[in-house]
């Protein structure tokens, strides 16, 4: 998802104390909806953890990642993310993308059916938190906040990291 760069605007002043609860609420929010796949990760076939999911999540909305480019989208280690992917692809939950022909050594990877199918399963749970969320805040307020989360993202939110 590539939105606008973001106009700062100069009028808006926020003080320590609202910076503290904005971060306070990140954290709560991040909690509440790891919670609410934790549920779906332990009742999972696979016996698949977090990490996993966001892999998955990432490939589906970015095929053809490679162990490097999930390392940084993700702040994993190397060793991180290639352990993640040898675990999906042990899983039969991803496999190497025909799609993206570039450097072998590479390895891009893409979901396979079943994974897609295990982040549908995992995610349902997230997307549907998220949704309600969206829409207490109301209608102007979603493209809002998707602004400052992909402002908080930076670069990461481009969708261009392949490698």
């Amino acid at each position: 998802m590539v939105l606008p760069a973001p106009v700062a605007d100069p009028r808006l002043i926020l003080t320590p104390d609202e910076l503290e609860g904005g971060l306070e609420l990140f954290v709560l929010a991040e909690a509440a909806l790891w919670s609410a796949a934790d549920g779906a990760l332990a009742s999972d076939p696979t016996g698949l953890g977090r990490g996993h999911y966001r892999a998955a999540l990432l490939l589906k909305r970015r095929p053809g990642l490679g162990v490097q480019a999930l390392a940084e989208l993700t702040g994993l280690s190397k060793q991180g993310a290639s352990r993640v992917m040898k675990d999906l692809e042990g899983k039969g939950l991803v496999a190497p993308d025909a799609e993206t022909p570039e450097d072998a050594r590479r390895r891009p990877m893409a979901l396979t059916p079943e994974g897609r199918a295990f982040e549908q399963r995992v995610g349902e749970r997230m997307r549907a938190r998220l949704a309600s969320a969206y829409r207490t805040g109301g209608l102007d307020a979603a493209p809002a906040a998707r602004r400052i989360l992909a402002a908080l993202a930076g670069p990461r939110a481009d969708g261009d990291a392949r490698r």
